[in-house]
């Protein structure tokens, strides 16, 4: 690698460059760098660029592909990914897990083994994990005896940085504005963060209901259960048409029958070939059927 410390300015990404980058992104993990990214492309690389004091995007690409450890690929997808998130965001998602789907688990004989309530959860795409925290406490809120439920959710992202913060479970102030005061009182504690900023960290009733994953959704999937629910919310943007409809048709065959799948409001799966009966807006199920026909 060579040095150069002073490149403030990293110019030479030209088309066939972007091209080059745009596919090996593609291979990686299916998200799509239309024409329009450009200019995202060069101020998010540009950045990694700089402070490892490369000549340039060539130069970087060349390193990223000949790295043998893994650790430059995360890192470029971690800058490549945005980490739009928000507590109770698209809050009629909640609405319906709380009202519709907890009550249709307590009823089912199914869901019952060794005396509890069996509960599984996937927030794919989990960014810094404020969607999957509600998940918890909305669920929390919305059963009657928690201890008699086992409850397990899984959250996973692409980008390891937004997996640790998650683990964490450590948000300023400001990031709790969605959050009704009564929930923070009995699901945070407050706390300094690193910066010393006022922070609130999740408490351990929540925690222990998550597991935290980096997780690329186009490799191997290490599931040994199904899941009763999933949110891939915001998700699919990234990916083209095809890339789409080999997701979604993945999420059905790791749902249980009669699961629900949960996609972003910006999103639509208009289009695109699979097997889910529409329940309303974002909203999917898996048929009843046990083969799903």
């Amino acid at each position: 690698m060579s040095a150069h410390p002073q490149a403030a300015q990293v110019d030479d990404l030209d088309d066939g460059l972007f091209n080059q980058i745009s596919k090996y992104v593609y291979e990686k993990t299916k998200i799509t760098l239309g024409k329009n990214k450009k200019e995202l492309v060069r101020a998010r690389f540009g950045k990694i660029i700089r402070q490892r004091g490369m000549s340039g995007f060539r130069e970087y690409l060349h390193w990223v592909q000949s790295d043998v450890s893994g650790d430059a690929i995360r890192e470029m997808m971690n800058a490549i990914s945005t980490n739009l998130t928000s507590f109770f965001r698209e809050n009629e998602h909640f609405v319906f897990l709380s009202g519709t789907l907890i009550p249709e688990i307590a009823r089912n004989p199914a869901s019952r083994a060794g005396g509890m309530i069996r509960l599984r959860g996937w927030s794919a795409g989990c960014s810094t994990g404020e969607e999957v925290y509600t998940m918890a406490m909305v669920i929390s809120e919305a059963v009657t005896r928690l201890e008699e439920w086992d409850i397990k959710l899984l959250a996973t992202d692409i980008d390891t940085n937004v997996v640790a913060h998650g683990q964490r479970g450590i948000y300023e102030q400001d990031r709790l504005e969605g959050v009704k005061p009564s929930l923070i009182g009995k699901y945070f504690t407050p706390c300094p963060n690193e910066k010393g900023r006022k922070s609130y960290q999740t408490k351990e009733v929540l925690r222990r209901m998550i597991t935290f994953r980096h997780l690329n959704l186009f490799n191997d999937w290490p599931f040994r259960h199904k899941f009763n629910f999933i949110f891939c919310r915001n998700v699919m943007i990234y990916f083209d048409r095809p890339t789409q409809e080999n997701l979604i048709n993945h999420y059905y065959e790791v749902l249980n029958p009669g699961g629900y799948m949960f996609i972003g409001h910006s999103e639509s799966m208009s289009g695109v070939s699979h097997k889910f009966e529409y329940v309303k807006p974002t909203i999917y199920r898996r048929k009843d059927d046990p083969e799903g026909k």
